[in-house]
C-alpha cells in the first residue's frame, strides 16, 4: 500500500475526516458535512460513535460529495493528540477498509495535524496494511487487500512528503522484520537468511558474513555448539551503516537469530513448537533497524551483528553436561540445550565489543519464557549496566508505543549461574529469576561496555494482539523502539 501527500482532496475513492471526542467535528469534517447535507451529523446522532481514538463510522456518500463513502474517524480529545494516538487512528481506519473493495482513500488532516503527526498517521496505516500471504495459493479474492493508495491531505504538502521519507523508511524496516519472523524455517535457514541480508547492500549498508570456518578460527565455540546438531551451516552477519562523522564510535545492536529452536537434546514439547520459527525475532529487529537507518540516511554510525543458527536434536548435537570454551576464553557448562540463545549472543557480543569498540551495545533476543510470566505481551524486559541507556530506552518505548520495563542485574545473581566445573553454567537455579540470570550471563560477555539486553520473548511474537498496528504473528517489535532511541539521543 502506498502513502501519498496532497494539499487538496482527491475526487475518487473514500474520504475520511477527523472527529474529536464528544463527537466534535473538525474543520474538515464540518466542511464535508455541509457539502453532504448534514449526513455526518445525522449518522453520529444515530450511532454510538463518540470520536474516541480509532473509532470509525462509515457513511455512503450522498449526492454532492465526490467520494464513494465518507468515514468519520475518531482521533481522541482535542488538544491531547499525540503520535501514538495518530498511528492507532490510521491503523484502525486502514484495517476497516483493507479488504472491503475500496482501492483509494483520502484522509483530510488539514488544521488537525502537522507534517510530523501526519507522517505518524501514515506509519499507522502502513503497519495495519501488512500481510503475510506469500504461501496462500487459494485465498479468496474477497479476503485479499484491495486498498492500494492512501492520500493524506495536509496543510503543507512538501513538509508532509519530507517527513514521510523518514517514517516511511521505518515502516519498511518493520515490514522486513515481520517478513523474517513470519517466514517458515525451511525457507529462512541460516544460510538463506544471511544471503537475504546481503541484499541490503543496495541501500548503502556494508555487509560481512562469517561462516563456520571463520568462526572456528575466532574461537566462537559457544555459538557453534548450538548449531552443531543441524545440517545447516551457522552464520554470523555484520551490517555497517556509516552515516555519522568519521571516527565517531558506532552504536552497536546485536540480535539472537535462532532460525528454528527445537530445544536440541533438551527437546521442547510438541505443542507450540511451530512458533519457534520466530526465535530469531531479535535478529529480525536488528536487521529491520539497520534497514530503517539506511533508508532514512540516519546521521549515525551503526553496527548490526546477528548470530544465525538452527538448534536441532542429532547424533552430533550438543549434550547436557558438555563444557564449551567461548570466544572470550570463558568456559560454559551446558546444563540445558534449550538455553541456547545466550550461547549465540555470548560470542556475538564478545566479537562486537572487541572488533568495533562501540559507544554501547544493545542486544535483543526472544530469550526466556520467564519474561512472559513477568510482563506478558505488553512490555519487553530490559536489563542494563548503564542508567542512561535504560532511561533512554524507557522514554523511546513510550514515544514509539513499544514499551519496556527495567528489571535488575547485579552480582547477587551470579551465584545462580556459577558452575563447580566451569566458569559458569548456562541456566540458573530452577524457576527462580530466569530472565535476570539469563541477562546476568550475557553481561559477562560485554567486557564492561555500556550495555542493555532487551528480552522480547513476549513482544516479538504475538498472534493475538488487538492493536490494529500488529496484524500478524511477527510483530517487528524493536525496530520502532530502537529507531526512536537513536533519533532522540544520537542524531540531534
Amino acid at each position: 500500500m502506498k502513502i501519498k501527500f496532497a494539499s487538496a482532496n482527491p475526487s475518487t475513492g473514500s474520504l475520511a475526516v477527523p472527529v474529536f471526542e464528544k463527537s466534535t467535528l473538525s474543520d474538515a469534517a464540518k466542511a464535508v458535512d455541509k457539502a453532504a447535507g448534514g449526513a455526518i451529523t445525522r449518522a453520529i446522532k444515530a450511532s454510538r460513535f463518540s470520536g474516541k481514538a480509532g473509532e470509525t463510522l462509515e457513511i455512503y456518500a450522498p449526492a454532492g460529495v465526490d467520494a464513494n463513502r465518507i468515514i468519520a474517524l475518531g482521533v481522541g480529545a482535542k488538544g491531547k493528540l499525540d503520535g501514538n494516538g495518530f498511528e492507532k487512528a490510521g491503523a484502525s481506519l486502514v484495517k476497516s477498509l483493507l479488504t472491503g473493495g475500496e482501492t483509494d482513500l483520502a484522509v483530510v488532516l488539514t488544521t488537525v495535524a502537522d507534517a510530523e503527526m501526519a507522517a505518524r498517521f501514515g506509519l499507522g496505516c502502513r503497519l495495519a496494511a501488512y500481510r503475510f500471504d506469500a504461501y496462500r495459493t487459494k485465498l479468496d479474492d474477497s479476503k485479499k487487500p484491495s486498498l492500494k493508495n492512501v492520500t493524506l491531505v495536509v496543510d503543507d504538502e512538501k513538509a508532509g512528503k519530507a517527513a514521510w521519507k523518514s517514517w516511511g523508511a521505518v515502516a519498511d524496516g518493520v515490514d522486513l522484520a515481520r517478513d523474517l519472523v513470519n517466514e517458515p524455517p525451511n525457507v529462512l535457514t541460516p544460510p538463506a537468511y544471511a544471503k537475504k541480508v546481503q541484499g541490503l547492500a543496495d541501500l548503502g549498508l556494508e555487509i560481512e558474513v562469517l561462516g563456520e570456518k571463520e568462526m572456528k578460527k575466532l574461537g566462537m565455540n559457544a555459538l557453534l555448539g548450538v548449531g552443531q546438531g543441524s545440517v545447516l551451516e551457522s552464520q554470523l552477519v555484520i551490517m555497517k551503516w556509516n552515516g555519522g562523522k568519521k571516527g565517531d564510535k558506532p552504536l552497536a545492536f546485536v540480535g539472537k537469530g535462532v532460525c528454528f529452536d527445537s530445544g536440541g537434546i533438551s527437546l521442547k514439547p510438541g505443542q507450540g513448537m511451530d512458533e519457534m520459527k520466530g526465535d530469531m525475532g531479535g535478529s529480525a529487529a536488528v536487521v529491520g533497524l539497520m534497514r530503517a537507518l539506511a533508508g532514512r540516511k540516519a546521521k549515525v554510525n551503526a553496527i548490526g551483528v546477528i548470530g544465525l543458527v538452527e538448534n536441532m536434536p542429532d547424533g552430533n548435537a550438543q549434550r547436557p553436561g558438555d563444557i564449551v570454551t567461548s570466544m572470550s576464553g570463558q568456559t560454559i557448562e551446558i546444563l540445558n540445550t534449550d538455553a541456547e540463545g545466550r550461547l549465540v549472543l555470548a560470542d556475538a557480543l564478545w566479537h562486537t565489543q572487541k572488533e568495533f569498540d562501540p559507544e554501547f551495545i544493545i542486544d535483543l533476543a526472544t530469550l526466556t519464557g520467564a519474561i512472559l510470566i513477568a510482563l506478558g505481551h505488553e512490555h519487553a524486559g530490559i536489563f542494563s549496566n548503564d542508567d542512561k541507556i535504560a532511561d533512554g530506552l524507557t522514554k523511546a518505548g513510550l514515544a514509539s508505543d513499544e514499551k519496556v520495563w527495567r528489571l535488575p542485574v547485579g552480582p547477587e545473581y551470579d551465584r545462580q549461574i556459577d558452575s563447580p566445573v566451569a566458569d559458569m553454567k548456562n541456566i540458573g537455579e530452577g524457576r527462580l529469576a530466569g530472565s535476570i540470570t539469563a541477562a546476568q550471563f550475557l553481561q559477562r560477555y560485554v567486557n564492561g561496555k555500556p550495555w542493555c539486553h532487551i528480552d522480547i520473548a513476549g513482544t516479538g511474537m504475538w498472534a493475538g494482539s488487538k492493536d490494529p498496528r500488529l496484524p500478524t504473528f511477527g510483530t517487528g517489535y524493536g525496530v520502532r523502539l530502537l529507531d526512536r532511541f537513536v533519533r532522540d539521543n544520537y542524531e540531534k
